[in-house]
C-alpha cells in the first residue's frame, strides 16, 4: 500500500509538471524589458517568448506577433523550442507508460512486468524533467550575462520573465515525481528473503502393547 501511494503521488507531481511545461512553452514572458537608466519610465513593455513577441501598452492593451522566420531566430531560441516540444511529447509517452504499469490499473497483470513498465515510465519522466530544465537555465544565463555586459545597450537589455521561474518549477516537479515512481517500482519489485525452515516428518513410535502412539500423527 505504501508503494502504491508513493506511485500515485509521483504520478500526480509528474502530471502537474508536464502541464506546467506545456504552459511555459507557450507563454511569451521568457524575456521582459529591463527598466534601467533612461528606460525607467516607458510607455510600453516588451515580452519575448519562444513563439511570439508581445508589446504591452501602459493603457493595458497588448499586441502579439508570431516570429516571421524560424531560421532568423537566435540559437538559444531554436534550441529552446526543440527541447520544450520534445519534452512535452516525451511527457505524454511517459504518462501513458506509467498508467499502463501503475498498480491502480489492470492493463498488465504480471507483477514483475508491471513494476518494470512503471519504472520505465518514471525514467522517461526524469528525462523529460532534464529537457524542460535546460531552456530556462540557458535563457537565464544569457539574460544575466547581457545585463551586466557594459557593451550591450540599455534598450537591448532584458530581465528574466515569469515563464523561466515556472519552467524551473515544472522541471522540479517532473524530476521529483519521476524519482518517486522509480523508487516505488523498485520497492514493489523487492522479493522477501526470509529463511524458510523445513523439518523432517516424525516416525510413529510403538508403545509397550504394540500400538502406535496417536500423538505422533498430530
Amino acid at each position: 500500500m505504501a508503494s502504491a501511494a508513493l506511485q500515485i503521488l509521483g504520478l500526480t507531481l509528474c502530471v502537474l509538471g508536464w502541464a506546467g511545461a506545456i504552459l511555459v512553452a507557450g507563454l511569451p514572458m521568457w524575456q521582459v524589458s529591463a527598466f534601467i537608466e533612461s528606460n525607467i519610465v516607458v510607455a510600453q513593455t516588451t515580452w519575448e517568448g519562444l513563439w511570439m513577441a508581445c508589446v504591452v501598452q501602459s493603457t493595458g492593451q497588448m499586441q502579439c506577433k508570431v516570429y516571421d522566420s524560424i531560421l532568423a531566430l537566435s540559437p538559444e531560441m531554436q534550441a529552446g523550442r526543440t527541447l520544450m516540444v520534445i519534452g512535452a511529447l516525451l511527457g505524454l509517452v511517459a504518462l501513458m507508460v506509467t498508467v499502463v504499469g501503475a498498480q491502480c490499473t489492470n492493463c498488465v497483470r504480471v507483477g514483475k512486468v508491471k513494476d518494470w513498465v512503471a519504472g520505465v515510465g518514471g525514467a522517461l519522466f526524469l528525462v523529460c524533467g532534464l529537457l524542460v530544465l535546460v531552456p530556462p537555465s540557458w535563457f537565464a544565463n544569457i539574460i544575466i550575462s547581457n545585463f551586466y555586459d557594459p557593451s550591450v545597450q540599455a534598450s537591448q537589455k532584458r530581465e528574466m520573465g515569469a515563464a523561466l521561474y515556472l519552467g524551473w518549477a515544472a522541471a522540479v516537479l517532473l524530476l521529483l515525481g519521476g524519482g518517486l515512481i522509480c523508487c516505488s517500482s523498485a520497492r514493489q519489485g523487492e522479493v522477501s528473503t526470509f529463511p524458510v525452515k523445513y523439518s523432517a516428518p516424525r516416525r510413529p513410535t510403538a508403545t509397550s502393547n504394540g500400538e502406535y502412539d496417536k500423538k505422533n500423527y498430530v
